[in-house]
């Protein structure tokens, strides 16, 4: 068992949860992509119970392609996406990995929508990494 901690950008809302998830997923629907500005969400399934939340959150809600109604809860005053829930598994919320204070452990158990996955989603052999953010200046 393991307990994760995470909290959104500016720390207004903060979370835990006491349990291992169920399942860890990265997703390329188009909705996820909207969500992140990239091209894939990551997030972290928990039984509902076992998820304490604090803070003040906004909710967004559509209906997915398969006629379930999808939350995304954020955080109101920075917009970091906290979690998602869906009318499919009503019992569970995905936590974002991204707001997670320590994700060691945690790894991408299934990729969901690969079909949608867009090209420029990928890191080339031949492309340049940075440990940090680089001193160069764009036009320089």
């Amino acid at each position: 068992m393991m307990s994760i901690a995470g909290k959104c950008l500016c720390g207004a809302v903060t979370y835990t949860a006491d349990r291992s998830p169920v399942i860890v997923a990265q997703c390329h629907c188009e909705e996820c992509r909207r969500l992140s500005g990239t091209g894939h969400t990551v997030g972290a399934m928990f039984r509902a119970s076992q998820v304490a939340v604090t803070g003040k959150l906004g909710e967004f809600r559509y209906v997915s392609d398969r006629g379930s109604e999808v939350t995304r809860a954020f955080c109101v005053n920075c917009g970091s996406p906290i979690y998602g829930k869906n009318t499919r598994s009503p019992d569970h919320l995905t936590l974002s990995l991204g707001t997670m204070d320590q994700a060691t452990g945690l790894d991408v158990e299934v990729v969901i929508f690969e079909r949608d996955k867009p090209h420029w989603d990928r890191v080339g052999e031949d492309v340049v990494s940075c440990a940090t953010q680089p001193d160069w200046i764009p036009d320089s």
